[in-house]
């Protein structure tokens, strides 16, 4: 019985693209009923419907409402552990395995139903793949993925006494995706004659779009003669040229040899795209592969097996004739992740950077395959797997790869930790080179940094860095933890101390946030500085003051910021806080607050060597930013093998510099001030202390080589005043350098080398230690490019939008909101 509703006609022309698919709410008022099709039902007035992409005309008609079936129990008939098999024409009938019988209905959701079905076959819920035919169609299986398609089931199915439904495990699924046409949810080809299901919301009555709560899809098939609607996919005969010419004699005939079942099917699968037919497995084992194809009464098959006391897989059978239409069958079933990965894996060698679209326009170009994106990403992990090896087994393997470092670098630092469900919490790496280059050539100057790591699985890097004598980078240390927190950063510093093992009182220059403020007092306790990093205060400042001032204030203040840090007199540094306080006293407190004793030259206590920012971390990401994708242990190699190579190629450069007291860059800038003490005058001394005039009158203490510019203890090498006096005393300027600047403490600091470290891939032959902690992976990394850490300098600050009207920020005179 059709009930009954009161509400008026809506009388609109219907644009529906590609399929007849019609929604509206229960509120309508009643008319003629007219059948769509063997399931469905709407009521219309007598007056035409016009379907845009197809070929003919049909009724028009004016809606007025549609019947949604009323809510019952459908029976959904289950099985599992068969097989299809295609009819002449071109139906499927799934035969053998087991069935059980579950009844479902709109309150079911997917979840419970998978529930069921997993203790009824003994799958996993979280694995299992689910499909089912359209009501009338058994040519195409539309794949469960959400709880919606669930839903469009039970709807589609509710004038059935019963709905077949197929459950798959995930690997059985992925198996069979070249054997039998299917539709992911909405999604078929166009050799599959059925009009894809889109969204409703495509369906455009008049300017509106028809919308509510409760939704019908109705699928419409087009007559033969009729055109296909504009987004099917058509393969191009033309576009199989180069799949044919490659693989049509990859299987030439039986006695043919291969070096595993793994080659032979991989082979068997290029045969079958580049002579058109697909196929199924007879038998799929250990032992022996028979297959046969899957057209009904074509006699083609192929049997392969062992060769006898040989690892080698011989062709033992083969007929090669086929009687069935082999032209009307598209590739595109046979284009699995693994076959597209083993297609694109030495493309990806060579091109590292290889994106997932030119993947799949490549793929399509050459062998008239179409992909979508993620078919395209997800082959490239595969092939990426295949060349690299596994992420996830290089994790198991880091308990082996620490023992490798420790074995082949005698001294260095490699160890890890995992977390109570033995998933990987952190990794701690120093060499001893680089521990030893530090305490014997460096200044006691460190860099902290951190960066997010762009892996398949979520990772943060640690990094500590030091600058040689000619400011070149040179890592201390690295960790990758699971994230950056302050238990993570104290562990990394107190592995690092263990391992530089250093009594000098360190300067680190470092972010004052994400739990370092607090984690360096609490490992090197007074026994160190920090210089907080000015790049991240200036980040910081500049979002702060985002919003409140123009443009141009905030320049001024970033500005005057500046030069309160550099300032090297304490009179220069208060002058530069008046200005930022006399735009804005509260900009001025923000200053105040922000603990200018870790961050003003005129103020700091330790040496900073005028290195203001932490930015040598970030060269170091330049490196890891080429090894990034790579597994953890490939990637840990990758950075070992490029701090070998750096070092190496330094010894080499400093043993063809020309023999001088100091390194290159610095004896350059000493020259520099030699030149500059010509013109100075130098007067006589009181005890230590001389007064040097020129265009300013400046006092040198020659006993703390220290002058009142402050550039001979920020630099570690003499200014000009002090240059000055150092002649006018007789003695000679390099006395007077700080010792790191030599040539001999930089050859001192890359004495040591870093040794190989055997191959990471061979690692995985390796039979497994008994005691051996087992290591599984972090969860994987949320998609997207990790946030840059870079902050905008000062001159490509983005000017705000103001308002002259109000004179406020964010907006114009015309958006202005404010009463003129």
């Amino acid at each position: 019985m059709i009930p009954k509703f009161s509400e008026p006609s809506i009388k609109r022309s219907v644009s529906i693209p590609n399929l007849f698919c019609l929604r509206q709410s229960l509120n309508t008022k009643p008319a003629l009923l007219c059948s769509v099709s063997p399931s469905f039902s709407i009521r219309v007035s007598e007056q035409k419907l016009r379907l845009s992409n197809f070929s003919e005309t049909i009724t028009h008609c004016v809606i007025e409402r549609f019947l949604v079936m009323a809510t019952k129990k459908v029976i959904a008939i289950c099985q599992s552990g068969g097989e299809f098999v295609t009819n002449k024409d071109g139906s499927l009938v799934y035969s053998g395995g087991d069935a059980y019988a579950i009844d479902i209905d709109q309150d079911t959701s997917m979840t419970d139903f998978k529930f069921e079905l997993a203790e009824n076959f003994g799958f996993s819920w979280e694995t299992m793949c689910l499909k089912y035919f359209l009501p009338g169609n058994k040519k195409t299986l539309i794949t469960i993925s959400k709880d919606k398609d669930f839903k469009r089931m039970v709807s589609f199915s509710a004038d059935a006494a019963n709905v077949e439904v197929f459950v798959l495990p995930e690997e059985a699924d992925a198996r069979n995706v070249s054997n039998m046409p299917a539709s992911r949810s909405s999604r078929t080809t166009a050799s599959e004659a059925v009009v894809p299901v889109v969204s409703a919301g495509d369906i455009v009555v008049g300017d509106d779009l028809i919308g509510n709560d409760y939704q019908i899809e109705m699928a419409m098939m087009p007559e033969e003669s009729s055109p296909l609607p504009g987004n099917f996919v058509m393969t191009d005969e033309k576009q199989h040229i180069k799949a044919a010419q490659q693989w049509e004699n990859v299987i030439t005939g039986v006695e043919q040899r291969f070096n595993s079942f793994t080659d032979f099917r991989d082979a068997l699968h290029k045969y079958s795209i580049a002579h058109g037919f697909t196929y199924k497995y007879k038998k799929n084992d250990s032992h022996r592969v028979s297959v046969k194809c899957k057209a009904l009464g074509c006699p083609w098959r192929i049997t392969a097996s062992r060769l006898s006391t040989t690892q080698l897989i011989c062709i033992k059978k083969m007929n090669p004739r086929h009687t069935c239409e082999r032209a009307v069958v598209k590739a595109g079933y046979r284009a699995t992740r693994g076959w597209v990965g083993s297609i694109i894996k030495e493309k990806l060698k060579a091109f590292p950077d290889y994106k997932p679209k030119d993947i799949a326009e490549d793929i399509k170009r050459e062998y008239g395959i179409q992909l979508n994106y993620s078919q395209a990403w997800r082959a490239k992990e595969i092939a990426r797997e295949q060349l690299q090896g596994s992420y996830k087994e290089a994790y198991s393997q880091l308990p082996f790869f620490c023992e490798k470092i420790k074995e082949t670098n005698p001294g260095s630092i490699a160890t890890f930790m995992t977390k109570e469900d033995s998933s990987f919490h952190r990794l701690f790496i120093s060499f001893y080179a680089s521990m030893s280059g530090f305490r014997e050539g460096c200044r006691p100057l460190l860099f902290l940094d951190s960066a997010d790591l762009n892996s398949k699985y979520e990772g943060v890097m640690l990094v500590a860095t030091a600058p040689d004598a000619e400011d070149g980078i040179f890592p201390v240390a690295f960790a990758v933890v699971d994230s950056e927190t302050e238990e993570n950063w104290v562990w990394f510093l107190e592995n690092l101390k263990l391992g530089v093992a250093d009594s000098r009182r360190i300067t680190f220059v470092a972010d004052f946030q994400n739990g370092l403020k607090n984690a360096l007092p609490l490992v090197f306790e007074n026994g160190h500085h920090h210089a907080y990093c000015l790049r991240h205060l200036a980040e910081k400042l500049n979002m702060d003051l985002k919003g409140q001032f123009s443009h141009e204030a905030r320049r001024f203040m970033l500005n005057d910021f500046y030069a309160a840090a550099y300032a090297t007199r304490l009179e220069d540094y208060y002058r530069s806080l008046e200005n930022i306080k006399s735009i804005s006293p509260d900009a001025y407190t923000w200053v105040i607050e922000s603990e200018p004793l870790h961050w003003a030259n005129a103020l700091f206590e330790g040496e900073r060597y005028n290195h203001m920012n932490s930015t040598f971390g970030l060269d170091f990401y330049s490196w890891v930013s080429e090894a990034h994708e790579l597994p953890i242990t490939q990637m840990i190699d990758e950075l070992r093998a490029k701090l070998m190579q750096s070092i190496y190629t330094r010894q080499v450069q400093s043993r063809e510099w020309v023999v001088t007291m100091l390194t290159p860059t610095n004896e350059e800038k000493l020259q520099k001030e030699i030149e500059l003490s010509r013109s100075l005058q130098v007067s006589a001394p009181h005890n230590s202390l001389f007064e040097v005039h020129g265009e300013s009158i400046n006092i040198v203490d020659i006993d703390q080589c220290d002058c009142d510019c402050k550039v001979w203890r920020l630099t570690g090498l003499p200014c000009s005043h002090a240059v000055a006096v150092v002649e006018c005393i007789g003695k000679s300027p390099y006395d007077y350098c700080s010792r790191y600047f030599t040539l001999e403490s930089y050859q001192l600091m890359y004495a040591e080398s870093i040794n190989p470290v055997p191959n990471t891939t061979m690692m995985m032959e390796e039979p497994a230690v008994e005691g051996v902690v087992s290591v599984t992976p972090p969860p994987t990394r949320t998609p997207g490019k990790p946030k840059s850490k870079q902050v905008e300098p000062l001159d490509m600050i983005k000017r705000q939008l103001q308002c002259s009207n109000c004179k406020g920020l964010g907006h114009n005179k015309k958006t202005c909101k404010a009463v003129s």
